[in-house]
């Protein structure tokens, strides 16, 4: 029975696109940048699979017999971020960007939020780092019960709260809320719910985090394979990111670490079908936060990880790995950045060596990922590589 692991490396795209000036990313390159501070970066499963392999990529020498097949995906939809991204891949094309809000939320917005949740009001209502945020405001947010509301070049709604003044579960309430007030012309890409607490004398967010986004189009991908009677399994956010739709079974994550620890226990339950992986900490801890050399460890961590999944990987599974987007550590600002995307794909059924140059879509990954389940029909963009 044939069985896809398709592992998401949230963020770690490999230089910039053809119209990544438009964005305000020319130049970016997250893993060429990465490679160039630290020329020890230590990848070797990655590499054997041809990661160093694929056209463009800066990432150290090619290897001579790579085990798997590789390429590079741009993007067609119009957009950087995790949510455009991920639909995309399961053939979703978004043509227009989602809102954003440089300068807050429309006040109306914010008083509807206000009286649907009961709070006492909120704080903030900009663009911010959600880590400087917490600690600006986490003493006030104490005093006064507000809510932290902000949010940044991406489309999201995010409020931060203390978990010993809005437990999570409160909290959840308070994106539902905040998702059925977001409609329309405001229809955000998502609502993240950033719980954090006290440590010492700063605040730092715990693991609780969720995202509540926008409802995907639907027959879709992974709506495709459940109903083909196989699995959808979602692991770390890949529930929230498609809201559920076509998911089966779902875990949520605290950790990349955790996130392959969930990705491996699945593999001894799924039968038939998809585990679909995103590993979050790239962007959220190493991206977003400029940190080279976390980046850096964190890439060595999931190499190693990875050895253990391409042992334990069966005669009918196959591997398939690429990212959403980038975030180049070594970039200006805190955003996204708009890259070209690596896609791996290691199997019995795929031929090892090939080089499949350049495709012009993030769909291409999923439609291939539609032929090696059997599953019929087609989806709406993307070329199978197979």
């Amino acid at each position: 029975m044939s069985r896809v692991i398709w592992i998401v490396l949230d963020s770690v795209g490999m230089g910039a696109l053809p119209d990544a000036a438009d964005w305000g990313d020319e130049g970016a390159d997250t893993i060429g940048h990465i490679f160039e501070k630290r020329p020890d970066l230590k990848i070797p499963n990655l590499k054997k699979l041809g990661y160093a392999n694929i056209d463009g990529i800066h990432a150290g020498e090619a290897v001579d017999s790579p085990m798997g097949a590789y390429c590079r995906l741009g993007e067609k939809s119009l957009g950087k971020d995790t949510t455009i991204g991920h639909w995309e891949m399961i053939g979703i094309y978004t043509p227009s960007p989602f809102p954003t809000y440089p300068n807050g939320f429309p006040q109306d917005i914010i008083d509807r939020f206000i009286k649907d949740t009961g709070v006492p009001g909120i704080l903030c209502n900009t663009t911010a780092s959600g880590t400087a945020i917490i600690n600006e405001l986490g003493d006030e947010h104490r005093q006064t019960k507000k809510p932290i509301v902000y949010t940044s070049a991406d489309s999201v709604f995010q409020i931060a709260c203390d978990e010993s003044i809005y437990s999570p579960a409160k909290l959840y309430t308070m994106c539902e809320k905040a998702r059925a007030i977001l409609v329309g012309e405001h229809n955000v890409a998502r609502v993240i719910a950033r719980p954090f607490v006290k440590e010492g004398d700063k605040y730092v967010r715990t693991a609780n985090r969720r995202d509540f986004s926008r409802t995907p189009e639907e027959p879709n991908l992974l709506t495709m394979i459940r109903d083909a009677g196989q699995s959808v399994f979602g692991v770390g956010k890949i529930e929230d990111i498609f809201a559920g739709s076509g998911i089966t079974e779902a875990v949520h994550t605290k950790n990349n670490e955790d996130g392959m620890d969930q990705t491996l226990k699945a593999m001894e339950s799924v039968e038939k079908g998809l585990i679909f992986t995103n590993l979050v900490e790239f962007d959220s801890v190493w991206g977003h936060r400029r940190d080279i050399d976390g980046y850096a460890g964190g890439l060595e961590a999931f190499d190693i990880r990875l050895g253990e999944l391409l042992e334990k990987m069966g005669d009918e599974d196959t591997l398939v790995i690429c990212a959403d987007h980038g975030c180049d550590p070594a970039y200006k600002g805190t955003d996204h950045t708009r890259e070209y995307v690596p896609l791996l794909l290691y199997g019995n059924k795929i031929r090892p060596g090939v080089n499949l140059g350049t495709g012009s879509s993030f769909a291409d990954a999923g439609e291939t990922v539609r032929e090696l389940l059997g599953i019929e029909g087609s989806l709406p963009i993307g070329k199978s590589v197979l």
